[in-house]
This record gives C-alpha cells, structure tokens and sequence, in this order.
C-alpha cells in the first residue's frame, strides 16, 4: 500500500461522490461504505433505540474487513469514512441521546478499543467540513427513502461531534475541506482545487490551506 486516505465528514456531505472522482481521475483504489448493504439501516431509522446497536455492529465488521483489503492493494487506496468515525461519533452520538444503552455502548466500544490497537493508520485524513443547511440540501438532492426522516437536530450533534473528533484526531494530518462554499460537484475548478491540495498534502507539504 503507497498511500491510505480516507474522506471523512457527515452525512449527506458528498464523501462518496469525492471518493468515486478521486478513483476515476487519479486510478485510486475506492473503499466504499456499504450503507446500501447494510440489512439494519431502513430499521434503525424508523426505530433507533432498537436498532442502534446492530447497525453500528454491522459497520465496524465491514470496516474491518475493508481494512484488510485495502492493506492487501500495493497503490493508493481511499475509504468512504473510517471506522473512527463509526464508533467516535456515530455510536458515541447515540449513547449521548440516550439511543443506544449503557451495556450495548460499553460491550460496543470494548470491542472498538480493542480492533483500533491492530489497525494501521491512514496517512492522510480529508474532512468534508459542511452546515446543517448544506446537509440537508444534499441528502434531498440524493433522494434515499430512508433517509427522509433524519432530524436536524441529529445532523447537528454529529456535526459538533465531527468538529470535536477532528481537533483532537493525532492519528494522522488532516486536510479540512469548505464544502459549504466548494461545490466539487457541480463546478470542476472547486474539484481540482480539492484534488490538488490532497495531492500536496501526500507529498508532505504541511502548509496546504484553502482561501
């Protein structure tokens, strides 16, 4: 493996659509969450309480068998969130709204504590660093069923946590990305500016910003 990205930021926020440029201009190897796969997700919405805990189980497991595949790719690989995001905001946002017991959140975050020790770290992190607003537009503009009825409230507490989770991420650098105002989709020259600093960043410029 020469370089592991991962994309990071909240939902709706257009991580997967960054990953699938990334692969289609730069040949890097996409690691896609696999929300479409997951058998709990319709359910977890209409009832989080009950749900929470095997949807957030069924998570961490793909994740770590992402990991172990793309350790496996000899290029650059990027990943549609990480498995730090799951258990550090995800989960975490469900205990503090009281969506996710004591025992399911501490049995939860044993088996997270234990799986991070034998992960490898990414070599850079890109934060897609977006409001509610933008959210909320997006996830319209996408259209998934289940995702019809996310509360903003939710989408505010995991963007406070997201915020905390990325000042205090020592793992690896991390490159915050204004997707409020760079519309990587709808405008190239927002997308290449993206793609450029990303690429500068890997080469070890410690000074990348944007304007």
């Amino acid at each position: 493996m020469k370089h592991y990205l991962v994309i990071a930021g909240n939902i709706g926020v257009g991580k997967s659509t960054l990953v699938k440029v990334m692969h289609e201009r730069l040949q890097w190897e996409p690691f896609y969450e696999a929300v479409v796969e997951n058998p709990y997700l319709a359910d977890f919405y209409a009832d989080m309480p009950r749900w929470a805990f095997h949807s957030q189980m069924f998570f961490l497991t793909r994740r770590l068998h992402s990991h172990h595949q793309l350790l496996l790719h000899p290029g650059v690989v990027v990943q549609d969130r990480s498995v730090y995001e799951d258990a550090e905001i995800f989960a975490r946002n469900l205990f503090l709204q009281g969506r996710m017991s004591t025992r399911d959140y501490a049995t939860y975050s044993d088996m997270y504590e234990v799986l991070k020790l034998f992960l490898p770290p990414p070599h850079l992190v890109v934060y897609l660093q977006a409001s509610v607003d933008t959210l909320l537009k997006r996830i319209a503009l996408r259209g998934r069923d289940y995702e019809k009825g996310i509360e903003r409230m939710y989408l505010e507490q995991l963007n406070r946590l997201y915020e905390e989770w990325i000042q205090n991420f020592q793992l690896a650098p991390v490159l915050t990305v204004p997707a409020d105002r760079l519309d990587f989709v709808q405008y190239d020259r927002d997308l290449q500016m993206i793609l450029d600093k990303v690429q500068q960043k890997l080469r070890g410029d410690q000074y990348v910003l944007f304007e």
